[in-house]
């Protein structure tokens, strides 16, 4: 069931955290407006909150004073980093998933000079379709091309058969994505090398791969064939445009962290003073699958093993990142609502005789959860200021087995 997405604010020392206010998000509040899409529209979560839901806190929240500095513990492709720069806010972000990480990174670096971004972007862009044409691929294309093409046998890496959904973008798309990918790798400047992967990684899931979301990911029709680099050339001109707009403006530093928020180890004692984020709810959505095709494209998955690493770095939320030395749940099991919710979940499974390995783990998975979130507002009490503010985007929850979960 989808989730009830509420922000939960909160003021006063990190000790008391009295709870200020609830302000539900609609539907239509939660879309991305025209006026927003800069930067924001780069590459995006299918459910990442809205960048006018974010200024409106900030400006509420400002003291006025400079140097308050923004944290997003959970900052996904950077919604509240890119508003915190936009009104003038240095700002840190936490995440433990690599592209959007990578994509956060990316989305802030607005010293980034335009120029190099595309001169090196038309080279990258010429030479690869030109490795295209030689390994027998055909030239120009419609966007979504149908039909047979007559192209020299090709069988896809196995590596990569084995870490992507079946189905979830065809043969000969893929061969133009490794091949533009191989000359992306070469890219010597690190900045330009990581905005043209995120260009490519938003042209895999809105227009190469065979990707829906409904909010869960699933595999559309197959594209026989796309014009990858045509696609990709587009993500970057948008990104050069964007990236117009603010030269010659100074802006404080925003730094993304790759890690995990139940730590923040990467963070400082007592250096924030305002915080916007939306944490993963307890429910069934496997977060290393909904970005699973660029994480595995771009190469920064490359087999089963890291795929297990990085679902152990992150916040338990679902059946399928549960392993068995996880101690989460130890924190949570001091609240006796929590493991209420948890000892009626497991009450209805066995009554409605649920047995696979994923169904069992569906009661660990809300201890796991809340001790997770435990652990991370343990670690927010260190790294917060006095008087530092909080807004949570927190969704109700009855994704196992139609037992309420009142997450907020």
């Amino acid at each position: 069931m989808p989730a009830r997405r509420t922000v939960k604010s909160w003021t006063g020392h990190a000790e008391e955290t009295p709870l200020a206010h609830q302000e539900p998000v609609t539907p239509q509040v939660n879309r991305l407006r025209p006026q927003d899409e800069a930067f924001h529209s780069w590459y995006r979560f299918v459910l990442s909150f809205p960048p006018h839901l974010v200024a409106d806190y900030l400006s509420r929240w400002s003291s006025g004073s400079r140097g308050e500095v923004v944290l997003d513990p959970f900052c996904g492709t950077g919604t509240t980093l890119v508003e915190a720069k936009r009104l003038g806010f240095a700002a840190f972000g936490v995440e433990a998933l690599p592209v959007p990480a990578l994509a956060a990174r990316v989305k802030t670096d607005w010293d980034l000079s335009q120029d190099a971004l595309e001169g090196v972007a038309n080279k990258v862009l010429e030479s690869a379709e030109e490795d295209c044409e030689s390994a027998g691929l055909p030239g120009a294309l419609p966007l979504f091309h149908q039909g047979t093409q007559s192209v020299s046998p090709w069988t896809p890496p196995q590596q990569i058969l084995d870490l992507i959904p079946r189905g979830i973008i065809s043969p000969l798309p893929l061969r133009r994505v490794l091949i533009l990918r191989d000359h992306i790798e070469s890219v010597r400047d690190s900045r330009v090398r990581s905005a043209l992967q995120i260009a490519l990684a938003a042209a895999l899931v809105e227009d190469i791969g065979n990707v829906g979301f409904g909010p869960e990911i699933y595999t559309t029709r197959p594209k026989d064939d796309v014009p990858v680099c045509d696609v990709v050339r587009r993500k970057v001109r948008r990104m050069v445009q964007d990236l117009r707009g603010v030269t010659g403006t100074l802006r404080p530093q925003t730094t993304v962290f790759l890690g995990d928020a139940r730590t923040l180890d990467c963070l400082a004692d007592a250096s924030v003073d305002i915080v916007i984020t939306s944490p993963p709810y307890p429910n069934e959505k496997d977060y290393t699958r909904t970005t699973r095709l660029e994480t595995v494209l771009l190469g920064l998955v490359r087999d089963r093993a890291e795929l297990r690493a990085l679902k152990k770095s992150l916040l338990r939320s679902n059946s399928r990142g549960v392993y068995r030395e996880d101690t989460d749940d130890v924190f949570a099991r001091r609240f006796p609502r929590i493991v209420e919710i948890a000892r009626r979940i497991e009450e209805r499974r066995i009554a409605l005789g649920k047995d696979s390995g994923f169904e069992r783990m569906y009661s660990r998975v809300v201890l796991l959860y809340f001790g997770g979130m435990m652990r991370h507002f343990l670690a927010m009490q260190r790294v917060l200021r006095p008087g530092a503010r909080l807004a949570y985007v927190v969704g109700d929850q009855m994704s196992y087995l139609m037992v309420p979960i009142p997450t907020g």
